[in-house]
């Protein structure tokens, strides 16, 4: 049985990230989810000794760790050769990890993964990296994300050149993740959705900011040829068209969906099985049980 395609480039999307990083790059995303994690972990009453930034496209979430006091080491598994600044550093791939099982009590992943080609197996390695009871804590870009610049590319391409090419990934969706938790083996799995938005002054402001954080298309069945001057000025006039405030600015939507679960372990909560509670409801709430087949009896 032959394997489908890859569905991402995974070197060109490397060598986008290395792009944005030298150029400087747009951190505006990541440091808003940098500091979500912050808090987040600020849930959570217990120290984290060793940890494990996973892919995060910069340095920023490893160095919060560290400086937080709560783990003793941090090892950043990052997608680009760069330079340690306190934490150890390994450069690989989000799907084949280079660690030991049970070799960490935290792991995290920022921004990375909604590139990654097998995520089942992905978050399958991520449970067996952490020690019983440790925890794993990530975001991606969810499926709501660019809806605004993805209806005026496809709109645009429809009317010019009769036909729409893959332009924009697809996200993942919050309804699959928590799925995707339990088949990876991560007990008490939480999903969540962040939506941001935020306002540019035309559609090339926000694609120069893409450009920036590493985010064009890397898709394998990208489009090879240049996109036509025609369809790109359409795609504009479309966008500020659906898609203005009334002061003229325009919304770009980024959709976080957070993900959490726990690798197993017995001192974990588990739920009751179905028909084992000791005690009725109404007993609980202190109020008196109805039976509506009886009273219409």
């Amino acid at each position: 049985m032959t394997r489908p395609p890859p569905l991402f480039d995974t070197a060109l999307a490397r060598t986008r990230l290395a792009r944005a990083r030298r150029a400087g790059h747009a951190d505006f995303l990541l440091a808003r989810v940098c500091d979500d994690l912050d808090e987040r972990l600020g849930a959570v009453l217990r120290r984290f000794p060793q940890a494990l930034d996973l892919g995060t496209p910069t340095p920023d979430a490893a160095l919060r760790l560290m400086a937080g006091g709560r783990c003793d080491a941090v090892l950043r598994l990052s997608p680009l050769v760069e330079a340690a600044l306190g934490v150890a550093l390994a450069v690989g791939d989000p799907e084949a990890l280079p660690v030991a099982p049970a070799a960490f009590d935290l792991a995290v992943s920022l921004l990375a993964l909604q590139h990654v080609n097998d995520l089942p197996g992905a978050l399958a390695q991520l449970r067996r990296s952490l020690r019983p009871d440790g925890l794993f804590i990530g975001c991606l870009l969810g499926g709501r994300s660019l809806t605004e610049l993805r209806q005026a590319f496809g709109q645009a391409e429809s009317e010019v050149e009769g036909g729409v090419s893959p332009r924009v990934a697809p996200f993942a969706e919050i309804r699959e993740m928590g799925s995707l938790l339990q088949r990876a083996g991560f007990a008490l799995p939480v999903t969540d959705i962040e939506t941001l938005t935020v306002r540019y002054a035309d559609p090339f402001a926000l694609m120069r900011d893409l450009r920036a954080m590493g985010l064009t298309n890397v898709l394998t069945e990208r489009r090879r040829t240049p996109l036509r001057r025609t369809t790109l000025m359409r795609m504009a006039a479309i966008y500020a068209e659906r898609f203005a405030d009334p002061d003229g600015r325009l919304r770009a939507t980024f959709e976080i969906l957070w993900l959490s679960g726990w690798a197993p372990h017995a001192s974990q909560q588990v739920p009751l099985k179905p028909g084992s509670a000791r005690t009725r409801l109404a007993e609980a709430l202190g109020t008196t049980e109805h039976d509506p087949m009886r009273s219409s009896s």
